[in-house]
């Protein structure tokens, strides 16, 4: 991948890079289980593949139990005809809701090329290359199989072609370990796998084992040399019964191109019976070797072979022995069963009779081929009583036993690890069904229903009981102070749900964060319950303080009630008694931040007014006063 990889996606950013590190860039693939996107190691500067659990199939444990096996699976198998897997992890939901399941993601090695499926589709494979590509996804399964690990799940859109013509196969999700003796390919009454690649083991739902994985790759074989699989019907369910009961076509019935030595190949490879089969993948690609070099495979099987047909009785008849086409048909080894009512009427045609032995008024002779005929009559009637008394016996006898097993115990494991239990024994999926639990914690399980140790069959309807918590839960007295998003969480995580949500002044707490709840904390309420939440505005209500005494005025709005700041401001005033409170800067009712200041006008006394002069103030009774008064 270049460094232009950025370049051609400018949208890019942060909310779309996983760990820190992957860059995901276009969609260039998407499967059953999974999408798949072109993506960049920002720390290795190179290209990955980063292949992401589908959300709608994320919150069932038995796809994300497939999904992690599946990176299990190859994280260990180191070669160069399977692709690689470098990491893996979850993915936060794209909403950033805490409410959404994480998505698991692989990063896995970018191969540039087309799949098998895409080639056989175009008709761009020759049989060299069919047989060159088969090749290399025998030599990835002999490596894989000897690490233990059988794929399961072998078919052209599983198997990448790059552009030098190498072979890479992919997508291990239903991969499973050879020793894993609970390996079978049914699950909840299903067949896992697709239908036109599947061994007839597989199609039974018998364990698998490494020669399953090469029965499907002779069947990729037999589609790119013919253009289409061994086996198609109208459906899943025919296409898996000609797997197990009917014999495949040749290749070269389809293609003439095909050599009878190939033919021979793909005849051993697809047998019903895998102890008939190649038993491993190095015998298969050294017959493939063989096959190329226009060596016949040297093991043919009942499904290649012809029957052969036994040889006539080469000793002469006696001259008196009767000779009808029917005995003729069995001495030659005929079998009864087949006969007509023409064959036994010498008289309709003993042309085939020599004239010794034809009707020519010999009594003593038709005497004895009378005789005969009685004689064969009887043995064909004993015969198809016999058989007929077999079949009475063959489809009345008593049915088998059902299988059966004993359930595990998975109290307190997680609802993942339950169910990957009781698959291990050989039960179908459970049913899960929440139940409250005052001693298991939520989301483990509680146990089963029939309970464990229970021996039950394998096909047998199990309940899996999840707990869910107590019933009852207590509501918290930390939620006080919390932001609305962690009261919340909190309450979620208790099995409660956040309800309705108000707001209210507080002087302490801050905007935003809870100052109550509906019901009250420390009140106990049954799981499920909803609990409204107020949440404070971060402001105050301002008190009416005029006409109060300043002192108290200030006392008032110190109180924790309040938590408001004082600034006096006094004014003159004649009229109201000094100290009294006349007016206040936020009026009474209005709502202020909180720890704001209230400035208060307070009336005081007004300064007294300057004393008379003496000169001035002379008493108007003196006599000059009064002289000059006159005057």
């Amino acid at each position: 991948m270049s460094s232009d990889f950025l370049k051609g996606h400018p949208t890019l950013n942060t909310d779309r890079i996983l760990d820190g590190r992957y860059e995901v860039g276009e969609l260039i693939g998407r499967g059953g289980m999974a999408d798949v996107y072109l993506g960049r190691d920002s720390r290795l500067g190179r290209a990955v593949a980063i292949k992401v659990l589908r959300p709608d199939l994320a919150r069932d444990p038995l796809f994300q139990s497939r999904f992690r096996r599946e990176a299990q699976a190859v994280a260990g198998l180191n070669h160069s005809a399977i692709v690689s897997v470098y990491d893996t992890g979850d993915q936060a939901p794209a909403s950033g809701s805490p409410d959404e399941v994480r998505l698991p993601f692989i990063v896995m090695e970018y191969v540039s090329g087309r799949t098998l499926r895409d080639l056989i589709k175009s008709g761009d494979v020759t049989v060299d290359e069919a047989v060159d590509y088969t090749l290399g996804v025998l030599a990835a399964l002999e490596y894989s199989h000897r690490s233990g690990i059988v794929h399961r799940d072998i078919k052209p859109a599983n198997v990448m072609v790059t552009h030098d013509g190498h072979v890479k196969v992919m997508d291990f999700g239903i991969a499973r370990a050879i020793a894993d003796s609970a390996a079978t390919m049914t699950q909840t009454q299903a067949v896992i796998g697709t239908a036109q690649y599947l061994s007839p083991e597989q199609a039974r739902g018998e364990t698998v084992d490494a020669r399953s994985d090469l029965y499907s790759a002779a069947c990729l074989l037999f589609e790119m040399l013919a253009g289409r699989p061994p086996f198609i019907g109208d459906s899943p369910v025919s296409v898996a019964y000609q797997h197990v009961r009917e014999a495949p076509p040749k290749a070269s019935s389809f293609n003439p191109e095909v050599t009878p030595a190939l033919d021979s190949v793909l005849g051993h490879a697809l047998t019903k019976d895998r102890n008939e089969r190649y038993q491993n993948a190095h015998a298969f690609r050294e017959a493939l070797l063989a096959a190329r070099a226009g060596t016949v495979d040297p093991h043919p099987t009942a499904a290649t072979q012809a029957v052969p047909r036994q040889s006539v009785r080469s000793e002469p008849v006696p001259s008196d022995e009767p000779r009808t086409r029917a005995m003729a048909r069995v001495l030659e080894g005929g079998p009864l069963t087949s006969i007509s009512a023409s064959d036994l009427d010498e008289e309709e045609d003993n042309s085939i009779l020599p004239p010794s032995s034809r009707a020519d008024g010999n009594p003593e002779r038709s005497g004895r081929r009378r005789a005969w005929i009685i004689t064969l009559f009887a043995a064909i009637a004993l015969i198809l009583a016999g058989g007929s008394i077999y079949a009475y016996n063959l489809v009345n006898q008593p049915p088998p036993p059902p299988a059966v097993a004993s359930i595990p115990d998975v109290e307190n494991m997680s609802q993942t690890d339950a169910i990957n239990a009781l698959l291990a024994e050989g039960f179908r999926a459970p049913v899960t069904e929440p139940q409250y639990s005052d001693t298991v914690e939520p989301g483990l399980a509680i146990g089963t229903e029939p309970e464990a140790g229970s021996t039950v069959e394998l096909d047998s309807d199990i309940t899996l009981l999840i707990s869910q918590g107590p019933s009852a839960v207590q509501i918290p007295d930390t939620l006080p102070g919390m932001s609305e998003a962690q009261a919340r969480d909190t309450l979620r995580l208790l099995g409660l749900q956040g309800g309705d949500t108000a707001t209210a002044n507080s002087p302490t707490v801050p905007e935003g964060r809870v100052i109550e709840t509906k019901p009250g904390v420390g009140t106990s309420v049954q799981t499920g319950s909803t609990v409204d939440l107020v949440l404070s505005t971060g402001k105050v209500t301002v008190p009416n303080l005029v006409d109060t005494n300043v002192e108290e005025a200030k006392a008032y709005l110190a109180d924790p009630a309040y938590g408001l700041g004082v600034e006096v401001e006094e004014v003159e005033n004649s009229v109201v008694e000094p100290g009294t409170v006349t007016g206040q800067s936020a009026p009474a009712g209005s709502d202020v931040p909180q720890g704001s200041t209230i400035t208060l006008t307070v009336a005081k006394a007004p300064e007294p007014s300057p004393s008379a002069s003496p000169s001035s103030s002379a008493s108007p009774s003196a006599p000059g006063n009064r002289r000059g008064g006159n005057g």
